[in-house]
C-alpha cells in the first residue's frame, strides 16, 4: 500500500507541475493576444515584436521636453535604444556611459535614444536634466515596451544603419560591452 500512496503523491505532483507549466504557457501566449487576431487575418502583416535579425518596428513617440521623434527619421543612422526608468538604480548608473557613447560616436552616425518606460514626460525630462544627457529621451506609454517585449530594466537595443535589430540585451552592460555593441552597428 505504501508504494501506491507514494506513486499517487508523485503523480499528483507531476500533474500539478504540468498544470503550472501549461498555465505559464497560456499566459505567455495571451500576452500578445490583442494583435494576434489581426495578424492571422493579414498574411503579410509585419511581426508585432522586434527580434534580433528583423527590421526594427517604426514608431512615433513624444520626446521629453516636447515634440515627437519617429524611428523613420533616423534612417541611415545606427540607433541605440536604451529602455530605462527613473526609479531603476542600474539605469541611473549606466546613463553617463551611454551619454559618453553618444558624444564619442554621434559624429560617426550613432543616435542614442532613451526610452522612459511607463513614466511621464516630466520624469523623462528630469532624468535627461539630472544626467546632462545629450541624446533625446522618449516618454513611452507602453507602445515601445510592447513592441520590444520589455519585461525588465534596463534593456539595450542596437539597430544597424539598415534598420535591422542586431542585439537586444536585458540587464546592465559595462561601458566596454556598450561600446562593442555600438561599434558593431556603426560598421
Amino acid at each position: 500500500m505504501i508504494p501506491t500512496v507514494i506513486l499517487s503523491v508523485g503523480a499528483k505532483r507531476h500533474s500539478r507541475r504540468a498544470a503550472v507549466i501549461l498555465s505559464i504557457a497560456m499566459l505567455a501566449a495571451c500576452s500578445g493576444a490583442s494583435n494576434s487576431a489581426s495578424n492571422a487575418a493579414a498574411t503579410d502583416a509585419p511581426a508585432q515584436h522586434a527580434h534580433i535579425g528583423s527590421p526594427a518596428p517604426n514608431w512615433t513617440e513624444p520626446k521629453a521636453g516636447g515634440g515627437t521623434l519617429e524611428l523613420a527619421s533616423l534612417k541611415g543612422k545606427a540607433v541605440y535604444l536604451n529602455f530605462f526608468a527613473t526609479w531603476c538604480p542600474p539605469c541611473n548608473e549606466e546613463a553617463p556611459a551611454i551619454n559618453a557613447l553618444q558624444q564619442k560616436y554621434g559624429s560617426q552616425g550613432l543616435q542614442v535614444v532613451g526610452v522612459d518606460v511607463l513614466e511621464n514626460a516630466g520624469s523623462a525630462e528630469k532624468f535627461v536634466t539630472e544626467h546632462k544627457l545629450t541624446y533625446p529621451a522618449l516618454a513611452d506609454s507602453g507602445t515601445l515596451r510592447d513592441e520590444y517585449n520589455i519585461n525588465g530594466l534596463p534593456v539595450h537595443v542596437f539597430i544597424d544603419r539598415a534598420g535591422i535589430v542586431k542585439n537586444i540585451v536585458v540587464g546592465e552592460l559595462s561601458p566596454s560591452e556598450m561600446d562593442e555593441n555600438v561599434q558593431r552597428i556603426l560598421h
